[in-house]
């Protein structure tokens, strides 16, 4: 006779899968015993020997899984794929004062993002290792080390042995020399960003030959020197080239034109000279180009503008430009920022850059412009401070922004539109302070009625009037 289970058995059941569902992975797939031991001593190099992974992280991998650590499963164990120390999240990793890099590192045969921000401190320096790096070249495809003032030295040439490294990011550290050639090794490299630190000499043409799938170039905020090298042309993926405030010189190449798919260029704070016509010419998917403090002291008239036609952002400030402000630049209908100040243009402006409906910041001060400005009241009030028009002496603006009070600041009001005085005889124009009777003639004499005299010259005939009566009174 079967036996009939009791209901006890059967309210237990969801209990009992449960628990068998909620038991950690690693309890099937443990960790590896020396990738285990090689995370401990990596992260102890990095936040101190007070650390204690065995006892705070005993699963690091499953049920005490430590911030900023990923894992993967590998032929049924857990090995690390990514590591990221410094103050990014509430409960990150930080590094003390004495950081340094272990030679564990390199024992984590399937890492593939190493991340390190703010770690290493200028008080303690350190750099990067100068070798070992071969045993990670088939997993590292990230590497980002940012914020750290105390990573001194240069790049190891044996760095460039990542073959699959696709993102290499260095930025603002304290990194010094040359850029090393092996560099042009990391062939499925997408992102090579180096700005912020102390590097010198040339741009290694070898960075350009074989980089073919390079979506961004940042090499900014260093001490490069020399020119741009031709090879560049030749990376047609690029998205982003930002060059800005090195020490670069020469005329831009030719074929930098060939770039079709770039949609940053920052140039800006070299010694570029040469006017870059030609090599802006074929960039139709160009949003950004910042060319300022460069002196190019050439005409905006050279320049290709109605092939930018996808232009957001144009600095040309600082450059010692000449000529005229071409209508073809009022005619980029995606413009928000245009900056031409501090050149020498001359000229009229444009009353077409009030109808351009994206932008929101023109800056035209410091020029030799001349003439009108015909921009219509509501467009002075769209723009507020981010209309800039200063410093032109011959510039002037209309008595209807001048009644409102909207008219830009520094621009006097032209004097055609200046309202006489009520005789007629004396315009409200500014008094030369060299001449101040340069208006007055002969008007002031006490003899005119006072209808043809005006303001503080009517003054004047009143002393004069009560003078002559207090001698008539006294005589």
């Amino acid at each position: 006779m079967t036996k009939i289970a009791s209901p006890r058995a059967f309210l237990l059941l969801p209990f009992l899968i449960f628990h068998a569902l909620s038991q950690p992975e690693s309890s099937i797939a443990p960790m590896e015993k020396t990738e285990q031991e090689a995370l401990y001593m990596v992260i102890q190099g990095f936040v101190g020997q007070r650390w204690n992974g065995s006892d705070l992280y005993p699963d690091p991998c499953g049920w005490t899984q430590i911030q900023g650590v990923s894992c993967d499963l590998f032929d049924g164990l857990w090995y690390v794929t990514a590591l990221s120390i410094g103050p990014v999240l509430e409960n990150s990793l930080e590094c003390t004062e004495k950081s340094e890099f272990s030679p564990l590192l390199f024992q984590l045969k399937h890492l593939r993002t190493l991340s390190i921000f703010d770690c290493f401190s200028s008080h303690e320096q350190t750099s990067l290792p100068s070798s070992n790096w071969e045993k990670l070249a088939e997993s590292l495809e990230n590497l980002d080390l940012r914020s750290n003032q105390g990573l001194v030295g240069g790049i190891p040439a044996n760095l460039g042995q990542l073959r699959n490294l696709q993102s290499l990011v260095l930025v603002d550290n304290s990194l010094v020399g040359e850029l090393p050639m092996e560099l042009g090794n990391l062939i499925q490299l997408k992102r090579l960003m180096l700005s912020g630190n102390r590097f010198s000499g040339q741009i290694p043409a070898s960075l350009c030959n074989n980089l073919n799938q390079l979506l961004i170039l940042d090499l900014s905020r260093n001490s490069l020197t020399g020119s741009l090298p031709s090879s560049l042309c030749g990376l047609s993926s690029l998205l982003k080239l930002d060059v800005n405030s090195n020490r670069l010189h020469g005329s831009l190449p030719p074929g930098l034109g060939n770039l079709s798919h770039l949609t940053l260029l920052d140039l800006r704070n070299n010694c570029f000279s040469g006017v870059p016509s030609k090599s802006l010419a074929g960039m139709e998917s160009l949003q950004v180009l910042l060319l300022s403090y460069n002196p190019w002291d050439g005409s905006l008239l050279e320049f290709e503008w109605k092939n930018l036609r996808n232009l957001t952002t144009l600095d040309l400030s600082h450059m010692g430009l000449k000529g005229t402000i071409p209508e073809t630049i009022a005619s980029l209908k995606r413009l928000r920022y245009l900056a031409l100040d501090n050149n020498h243009l001359s000229g009229v402006v444009s009353s077409k850059f009030a109808a351009l409906p994206s932008l929101t910041a023109l800056y035209l001060n410091g020029n030799n412009l001349t003439g009108e400005l015909e921009f219509p009241e509501r467009f002075y009030r769209r723009m507020g401070k981010r209309f800039a028009s200063w410093n032109n002496p011959n510039l002037c603006c209309n008595a209807a922004a001048m009644a409102t009070g909207s008219a830009p600041h520094g621009v006097a009001q032209c004097k055609q539109d200046q309202e006489p005085s009520t005789n007629g005889s004396i315009s409200n124009e500014r008094v030369d302070d060299r001449n101040p009777d340069q208006n007055s003639g002969l008007s002031t004499s006490f003899l005119f009625p006072a209808s043809s005299i005006s303001g503080f010259w009517w003054g004047i005939v009143v002393q004069e009037v009560m003078v002559m009566f207090l001698l008539v009174m006294l005589l």
